[in-house]
């Protein structure tokens, strides 16, 4: 914990940026635009890596030190991707994510993964996923490649995502968040806009959608977005980055969130390994918005009680869960 504030990490990935896993230059763009994230966003002081031990195939052993005995960190979601038509085992292969989470099952939470667009076997998947693996949530990724052409869905499709809401549903699981705005590799940046939420959350509002990265750099448009539909959240993985290099950036991201949605609706993610936690979190610890930005937007201050829900109760809330003591 900081202080007294308890820290739940919605987002981790075990990456595997081996080159051989990657399916030819698309693949290999993807990867090469992470590292430029770990780069150009890891602040002067911490460990910014070499390419040769960032592109590397990271183990469930160097996650769970980073993100539990290196950080302030209580909870975890090991997150998987599906990005099977860019790697062989979708970067952030689920069986691995699902063994991260059995390693502490008191402190780290698996969200399935699945591709919508494979139909019937993606069911099947979510099934296998819940019933044998325990996932809580699910995580959905709108563009897909075909021989490294972009292939996008739609949230908001009746065909395609909307067997995936239901079957969900079905299962118990009333979570899904999705991947929006940060385009990574050839990923056309149309394809990440967030205009599909609203069709998703009108349609299913008894299910909970998280936009992941909140939708930068389509930031607007998902506050109007939040504030409309009570059922969708906002994620700060990749985002809360921000704060040490581009501090008034981040103030006015986590401004208008605060403003448009309010602190019940965000929810804090690291994205290790890509990013160390350690840093962020003690940076969002002592983090003030600007009083010139509070007085001339009116955003409300980043209160202990909001830094409180952020980092760890909003997601607790989302999963049904009380804190766990880690003492």
């Amino acid at each position: 914990m900081i202080d007294d504030f308890f820290v739940f990490d919605s987002v981790a990935h075990v990456f595997n940026f081996e080159p051989k896993n990657a399916f030819g230059p698309a693949g290999q763009m993807f990867s090469n635009h992470l590292y430029a994230f770990h780069t150009t966003l890891t602040p002067e002081g911490e460990t910014r890596l070499p390419p040769e031990e960032f592109l590397r195939q990271w183990t469930i052993d160097d996650i769970r030190r980073m993100v539990f005995e290196e950080s302030d960190t209580d909870m975890l979601v090991a997150m998987p991707l599906p990005l099977t038509d860019l790697y062989h085992d979708g970067l952030s292969p689920w069986q691995e994510c699902a063994e991260l989470a059995a390693r502490d099952p008191d402190r780290t939470v698996f969200w399935g993964t699945v591709n919508p667009l494979e139909g019937r076997r993606a069911l099947d998947l979510m099934e296998r996923q819940v019933g044998e693996f325990n996932a809580r949530a699910f995580k959905l990724y709108n563009v897909r490649y075909d021989y490294g052409s972009p292939y996008p869905w739609r949230m908001d499709d009746p065909r395609v995502a909307f067997p995936i809401f239901e079957k969900a549903r079905d299962l118990g699981v009333n979570l899904i968040g999705v991947h929006k705005g940060v385009p990574l590799g050839p990923q056309p940046i149309e394809h990440t806009q967030t205009w599909d939420m609203d069709g998703a959350a009108a349609n299913f509002p008894d299910i909970n959608f998280v936009i992941f990265h909140v939708g930068l750099p389509f930031l607007d448009e998902t506050c109007w977005q939040l504030i409309r539909y009570p059922n969708l959240y906002a994620d700060l993985a990749a985002t809360i980055n921000f704060i040490v290099r581009a501090p008034r950036m981040f103030a006015e991201i986590i401004g208008k969130l605060l403003f448009w949605c309010g602190e019940d609706k965000i929810i804090y993610g690291s994205e290790a390994p890509i990013f160390h936690p350690q840093w962020a979190l003690r940076a969002f610890r002592d983090f003030t918005i600007p009083q010139d930005l509070c007085d001339g937007y009116g955003y409300p201050q980043l209160t202990d009680q909001a830094k409180r829900k952020i980092l760890g109760e909003n997601l607790l809330r989302l999963h049904g869960l009380a804190p766990v003591n880690r003492l």
